[in-house]
């Protein structure tokens, strides 16, 4: 696939990307993306919901009635889950969620949520995306340029730039990565991805 190459006033430069094929062109997996979404959400769960049992409610043990002649069901004490204020049946414990997945199969699902963005012919090149100091404005005006404002917006570096990051901070649904940090669900949960030139270089070499 090729693309032509724009700058920060959203006008193209004249020269062209061809995009890899082995990344950007592949039939998607979606059992792939599927399984790395669900990963990355379940490493992402903290895993601390807690309801307490009856053998840890602090309750007293003493029998609440006669066991027999009542004329109910036979009384326990204030622990039992029955009773308002008694313990929880089955209730949730601290657990561990994360679960490992192949390297092979994170590689095919980022190919796969790459060549699906692709098809849909929401890729973005810039040939450069650099400020001067943070300013918020800044960006949203790159933004307008290249027509991605008010959608989903992943943009992707080849490296940290704080200038880039602080300035997107605080524009509702724009996120900012650099190539090593770039996942499955962050560019299924985009609607528009910008690469920077150099950062389609670098993740040729992680994922080719």
């Amino acid at each position: 696939m090729e693309l032509s190459i724009l700058n920060m006033a959203g006008k193209e430069t004249g020269k062209k990307i061809v995009l890899n094929d082995a990344i950007f062109g592949i039939e998607p997996n979606d059992h792939a993306i599927y399984l790395d979404v669900k990963q990355y959400l379940a490493n992402n769960r903290q895993g601390t919901a807690k309801a307490k049992q009856r053998s840890e409610n602090a309750h007293s043990t003493r029998k609440l009635g006669r066991q027999k002649g009542g004329g109910g069901a036979r009384p326990g004490d204030l622990k039992s889950p029955v009773r308002v204020g008694g313990g929880t049946i089955f209730g949730p414990v601290p657990r561990d969620y994360s679960f490992k997945l192949n390297k092979k199969v994170k590689q095919l699902a980022r190919r796969s949520a790459l060549s699906t963005r692709a098809a849909a012919g929401q890729i973005v090149v810039l040939d450069a995306l650099q400020f001067e100091t943070p300013k918020t404005k800044a960006m949203i005006e790159v933004m307008n340029n290249i027509q991605v404002a008010g959608k989903k917006v992943l943009f992707v570096l080849a490296e940290n730039n704080y200038n880039v990051i602080k300035s997107a901070s605080n524009i509702e649904r724009t996120n900012v990565v650099t190539v090593n940090e770039l996942n499955t669900y962050a560019i299924m949960n985009s609607s528009a991805v910008v690469f920077v030139e150099n950062a389609v270089a670098a993740l040729e070499t992680t994922l080719a």
